[in-house]
């Protein structure tokens, strides 16, 4: 890794790479400030002072790591993982247990370190996160990797069907079934769904238009990362 034998050279490698475990620990009783403190050496005094400003860490500098939500010890232990501004990062759910404006704060500092070189491999279960901030994706089970190439490449290859819902009062509805690209007409009280590849949505809009059918709800839903991993692995994702 990086030219080094990590078995040969384990110190200099340390130094060069960063690491956020899915379970971690420190001393109840250690400040926040010192782990932080102790892993940087001068020249990045002002990235660590912009990582704890981002991840709201500076208001916890003389708490004890015991004192921390959940939230705050992961906070803390993502600081710890960029602090040495890591050729190579290694991120284990890195947003679990974060509320929604953490999330986006720990992306945003993740984009911007990969921005400037940073190697990053995240494991994630959440597939939002993998479609916002990899540029390849794998999806695994047993250890074993099914497939790996950009998040789109994995939908266009893995999940190509788009679905389409509405609201409809009426009892007829115009025949969809005879639009080539769609596959499935369901309807579950006012709420019509049809899925579909390729261009069937503005095929259906316009035979409903031809029908004075013009709904106001109409939303997609184009085929996700999750979608991939249930195509490929056969059941839901646990979180």
């Amino acid at each position: 890794m990086l030219g080094l034998d990590p078995a040969k050279n384990i110190g200099a490698l340390r130094r060069r790479i960063g690491s956020q475990l899915q379970d971690s620990e420190l001393p109840q009783r250690i400040k926040v400030w010192k782990p932080s403190t102790f892993c940087v050496d001068y020249s990045r005094r002002k990235w660590l002072a912009k990582i704890d400003e981002r991840l709201d860490l500076e208001s916890k500098a003389n708490a004890s790591f015991s004192s921390l939500s959940g939230g705050q010890k992961q906070r803390l232990f993502i600081a710890l993982a960029l602090v040495n501004h890591p050729e190579v990062v290694f991120l284990d759910e890195m947003t679990t247990g974060l509320d929604p404006a953490a999330r986006h704060i720990a992306w945003d500092l993740i984009k911007e370190i990969r921005a400037n070189g940073t190697t990053v491999i995240l494991v994630t279960h959440f597939m939002d996160e993998a479609e916002e901030l990899l540029r390849q994706a794998g999806d695994c089970q047993s250890r074993e990797l099914l497939a790996l190439d950009s998040p789109l490449g994995l939908t266009s290859k893995y999940a190509t069907n788009v679905k389409a819902a509405f609201s409809y009062e009426g009892n007829e509805l115009p025949s969809m079934e005879d639009i080539p690209q769609v596959k499935k007409v369901t309807r579950n009280g006012r709420t019509v769904e049809v899925e579909g590849i390729g261009s069937f949505v503005s095929l259906m809009a316009a035979k409903l238009v031809s029908h004075g059918i013009v709904p106001n709800d109409l939303r997609t839903r184009q085929p996700s990362l999750e979608d991939v991993f249930l195509t490929l692995t056969g059941h839901r994702i646990e979180v």
